[in-house]
């Protein structure tokens, strides 16, 4: 997209790309994106350099917002490497998934095939840029990225990187295009009915809203993850202290970083080294007052921080009763992303994992898996907290949908 051409236009080039797309060959995408992760390492210092004019302007940024906005050498290699998962997994499209002769004679063939133009919304996350691009090509969907003005250069670089090895393979360098407009834009983009044939935000919980708000084509909400981990009377606290330190610290700016810890009232004693540990890396504890009570170095919790995605060194911690108490917690605070539980009793894992309503529910592991990659998918459009059509991590076979293809051999209806 140039800077003089509206938003309409570019996602009409890309919808007017995408039928093209739905004939190349599973062999040729595979090639495509193996070519594109080769150039995007090739052009890695270009990239970064783009990178670096990113982060400058956003120097005053949290620390978190800066951590999702780095796009550095080892982020670039990840995203390469996630482009050529993407090429060893099957082809979604053209996938029969039912196949059945009707009483009447007539075969009926359900098949995946591509929605058309996906417009991806996003923030400052260049990752996205390459994920979206890569299973958006790899599905045969046309891609319109509206990426956040903060990472501007670093997708321009990208795009441009993509759409270099797109023309190459002969293919219209409008089926990754890249829209640059404000608030405005971002709105009629939402509401281009008849071209734009899905939408995926990814982002912030306020983002989502806005573009659950605001669109009038389908949407696959990608929900903010306000992921919880429930210590269990039965825990061994070693493992609970290894699995929620890692849920909370590996890294700070992710949806499927821990946000909250639920503790068995009766594991309040048991678990304080975890709530040391927590405390020694940096973390504050926002504590109800049992909490406080046997850590006085807790601050108080208000109900506010229970709903909250921090992405920072925070976390809120409550005191429930047993399993069903954590389960009663999470489905009334959580977000429906990723829970986990620590326990040895069987008994509870099992009751959490049946009633826990979330996306991805964990027993004695950290949240922090909750990733398309992770997951044997290549990469993700990200996580859906929704229960229609996708749920957790979105990978290829949620890029299509399916239509019924029936042959018959002169029936008629009565």
């Amino acid at each position: 997209m140039s800077n003089t051409e509206s938003v309409s236009s570019a996602a009409a080039r890309a919808k007017s790309a995408a039928p093209a797309l739905s004939d190349i060959s599973a062999r040729v995408k595979n090639e495509l994106l193996k070519a594109i992760a080769e150039r995007i390492e090739h052009s890695g210092a270009s990239i970064e350099k783009a990178n670096a004019s990113d982060m400058a302007r956003a120097a005053d940024k949290p620390q978190a917002f800066l951590d999702r906005l780095r796009f550095d050498g080892q982020r670039i290699r990840s995203a390469a490497d996630g482009l050529r998962k993407l090429a060893e997994l099957p082809d979604p499209v053209g996938r029969v998934i039912d196949d059945r002769t009707l009483y009447n004679g007539l075969r009926l063939k359900k098949t995946a095939v591509p929605f058309g133009a996906i417009a991806v919304v996003y923030e400052a996350r260049p990752n996205v840029t390459v994920d979206a691009a890569g299973l958006c090509l790899k599905s045969s969907n046309a891609a319109v990225l509206r990426g956040s003005n903060d990472a501007i250069a670093t997708n321009r670089a990208l795009v441009g990187v993509i759409g270099d090895v797109l023309s190459e393979f002969g293919i219209d360098r409008a089926s990754v295009t890249l829209v640059e407009c404000g608030h405005d834009g971002v709105v009629e983009l939402l509401t281009l009915d008849g071209v734009i044939d899905l939408a995926i935000p990814r982002g912030s919980a306020e983002l989502i809203r806005f573009v659950r708000r605001s669109a009038t084509v389908p949407v696959i909400e990608t929900g903010a993850g306000n992921c919880t981990a429930y210590i269990d009377k039965s825990a061994d606290i070693a493992l609970a202290e290894k699995v929620v330190l890692n849920a909370k610290t590996q890294r700070l700016g992710v949806c499927n970083a821990l946000e909250g810890l639920i503790i068995d009232r009766a594991a309040l004693d048991k678990a304080l080294p975890v709530l040391e540990a927590l405390k020694k890396a940096g973390v504050t504890l926002h504590g109800d007052d049992e909490i406080r009570k046997i850590f006085p170095a807790a601050v108080a919790a208000s109900e506010d921080d229970y709903y909250k995605e921090y992405l920072s060194l925070d976390i809120s911690v409550k005191t429930v009763d047993g399993v069903k108490g954590a389960v009663e917690y999470v489905n009334k605070y959580g977000s429906h992303h990723s829970e986990t539980i620590i326990a040895t009793d069987r008994a509870a894992v099992d009751y959490f994992g049946k009633y826990a309503d979330s996306a991805v529910v964990y027993a004695n592991a950290s949240t922090r898996f909750t990733d398309g990659f992770e997951f044997g998918l290549g990469a993700e459009i990200g996580i859906s907290t929704q229960k229609l059509h996708a749920r957790g991590p979105m990978g290829i076979y949620e890029m299509v949908t399916y239509k019924y293809l029936v042959e018959g051999d002169g029936q008629i209806r009565r």
